[in-house]
């Protein structure tokens, strides 16, 4: 062979090697895909609710989604025990309708793979009288009424301290219950009842801890109304749950966005005056 010849086979066989090289790393620059198709994120979800407050305010939390390319199914739930185990069981992909103390105590008792990713707002619960005006007219011996459930018996006694009639144990927590009472001077007679007929039971007692579902539902306002009221950055701040195995999937990041704008905040309070209070 000539060296002309041989010439013009080497700049052949060097226009092939170039031309696999750059495209593998043509290939490499690809988005990763699965199979034929390109990895794509999720752009719907469906998120339980229960009526009322939670339902309303995530229907805002679905417009503002929408503006982000987020779709939101919003299921609605009138079992509140039943939201939980649909998200578990996979029928969800996401709740909020829950304070903090319900969905620790929900997860426990029913052994539930599941993670909080974000707080959102506070129904602030708060003490009731229809006979005294101020906390400092409580009577020694009073009957006061608060629910007797392991995620809300906590929260009515700790207003009671907030209202200076009792004192609890150092550290007692979400889970405090009447025997963790260090101090009653008041010698006050508790009354635990099912949370749903304490603000009934009301002008049967001297004072009651109500939460604020109940308290809205009957036109009172914890801020106008209550004797002492919690604020937006205590222990049962309400939450948006996932499964835990998907804490990180970049949709939750658009749902988290939209929930905590400035849009819904201004939606709460313009809505609520109060008695939902934004906890961001």
């Amino acid at each position: 062979m000539n060296k002309r010849k041989i010439s013009m086979l080497t700049k052949f066989l060097l226009m092939i090697t170039t031309a696999v090289f750059l495209a593998g790393c043509s290939n490499s620059d690809k988005q990763p895909t699965s199979g034929n198709q390109p990895v794509q994120q999720r752009t719907q979800i469906k998120l339980g609710v229960t009526p009322s407050v939670s339902e309303e305010v995530i229907r805002k939390v679905k417009e503002v989604a929408a503006k982000d390319g987020l779709d939101i199914e919003v299921i609605v739930f009138s079992d509140y025990t039943q939201v939980n185990r649909a998200l578990a069981e996979k029928q969800l992909d996401a709740n909020s309708f829950q304070h903090t103390g319900f969905f620790e105590n929900d997860k426990k008792t029913h052994n539930l793979d599941l993670v909080k990713i974000a707080d959102t707002y506070t129904l602030p619960a708060a003490i009731y009288s229809k006979k005294i005006k101020n906390v400092s007219e409580l009577p020694d011996g009073a009957t006061v009424a608060l629910a007797g459930d392991p995620a809300n018996t906590a929260r009515g006694l700790y207003l009671f301290e907030k209202a200076g009639w009792i004192k609890l144990r150092e550290g007692a927590g979400v889970k405090a219950t009447v025997r963790d009472i260090v101090d009653n001077p008041k010698k006050l007679k508790f009354k635990e009842m099912d949370q749903a007929m304490v603000l009934p039971m009301l002008g049967e007692v001297d004072a009651a801890a109500v939460n604020s579902n109940f308290a809205l539902a009957a036109g009172l306002n914890p801020q106008k109304d209550g004797l002492v009221a919690e604020d937006a950055n205590g222990p049962w701040v309400n939450l948006l749950a996932v499964r835990t195995a998907e804490k990180d999937d970049p949709v939750f990041q658009k749902l988290v966005k939209a929930f905590r704008s400035a849009e819904v905040k201004q939606f709460i309070n313009d809505k609520y005056k109060g008695s939902v209070l934004a906890s961001w």
